[in-house]
């Protein structure tokens, strides 16, 4: 064993591109571009909060509820804190969304710029206790209505008008994803020894013929679903796909979008419109797994089957069905509805 350095390990080692760089070289928009740094910067202090959450007594709940009746856990509360006043502070924001506020924040116009932002600061803050991967999520709108001052009307709009969309996984590594409209797909790694964003991966696609035979969801909730999802879970079964449901979206979907397989978090019983966020879930998840090659659907919703991201939200806290991931397998649940209906 040498203690040299081979020449690929110094390339990789001195030739770098952090999120900035990467932003500025891309976007070509500075406004978007401070915009992006500073949900990364959001999500850095995030990752730093949840690493040391046991250390500085954040483990348990903070004693409210948040906008969807959930009640909020210590970390929950410092996230949305977090990332609101980063981007508040940015200059570029006049709307946000956070699934911790039941009302939008509209940012002053003497401080506001022109996009509108919905984000879930810490997604799967459920599983933060006992040391599993949790997230962020977020997407991003440019500001419709005349004048400095946002509106609510700015962010409830279809998905396809999404600027940018992107989570960060909070897990062995801190990683983030995000991607534009119509762009890209691109993968960044926190380096905890210089504290930036270093980008690893470009143009991400879901694996070719639908990867590996996996199916998450939560069979817990099997009890209430319709008889289209339990046809799909025992196909799978049949079709000897495995079974891997981590809880919190963030990383189910990662897997998913790595690996192949499908994401299922369908409406049910208790949740007749499903149990997960239009605005900030759905919707940039949605953009994401369509980017990558994938199918992001509804399921039977309203009435009829739909592309997630063209529903038309109404309320900021809006709910659907969300089922998501390769082709091959979102299409399988899809023929069950179509067969049922």
């Amino acid at each position: 064993m040498t203690s040299e350095m081979s020449v690929e390990n110094i390339a990789s080692e001195s030739d770098f591109k952090t999120l900035t760089q990467w932003l500025m070289a891309n976007t070509k928009d500075l406004e978007l571009t401070v915009l992006m740094a500073q949900l990364g910067l959001a999500c850095k202090a995030t990752s730093r909060a949840c690493a040391k959450a046991g250390i500085a007594g954040l483990f348990g709940m903070y004693g409210s509820e948040n906008s969807s009746g959930d009640e909020q856990k210590k970390l929950d509360v410092l996230s949305n804190d977090i990332f609101v006043n980063a981007l508040v502070k940015s200059g570029s924001c006049c709307v946000l969304v956070s699934e911790e506020n039941e009302e939008p924040i509209i940012v002053p116009e003497e401080v506001a710029g022109r996009f509108c932002v919905a984000f879930d600061p810490l997604d799967g803050s459920s599983n933060i206790d006992c040391n599993v991967s949790t997230g962020t999520i977020f997407a991003v709108y440019e500001k419709v209505s005349p004048g400095k001052l946002g509106t609510v009307k700015d962010i409830l709009r279809t998905g396809n008008d999404i600027v940018a969309a992107g989570y960060c996984m909070y897990g062995a590594a801190t990683e983030l994803v995000m991607c534009f409209k119509a762009g890209k797909v691109e993968r960044f790694a926190l380096d905890p020894s210089l504290g930036e964003f270093v980008h690893t991966h470009s143009n991400v696609k879901i694996p070719e013929g639908g990867g590996k035979k996996i199916y998450s969801c939560n069979e817990g909730n099997s009890l209430n679903w319709d008889e289209s999802i339990k046809s799909s879970i025992a196909f799978f079964k049949e079709n000897k796909y495995a079974a891997r449901y981590v809880g919190s979206m963030v990383s189910d979907v990662h897997r998913t979008i790595l690996y192949g397989g499908c994401f299922i978090y369908p409406a049910d019983k208790k949740s007749p419109k499903g149990k997960l966020r239009v605005l900030y879930e759905g919707f940039p998840m949605a953009l994401i797994v369509e980017a990558v090659g994938g199918v992001a659907s509804t399921g039977m919703f309203n009435g009829s089957i739909q592309r997630m991201l063209d529903l038309v939200p109404t309320d900021i806290h809006e709910r659907c069905p969300v089922i998501l991931g390769c082709p091959r397998d979102v299409e399988i649940v899809l023929s069950y509805y179509k067969k049922d209906a």
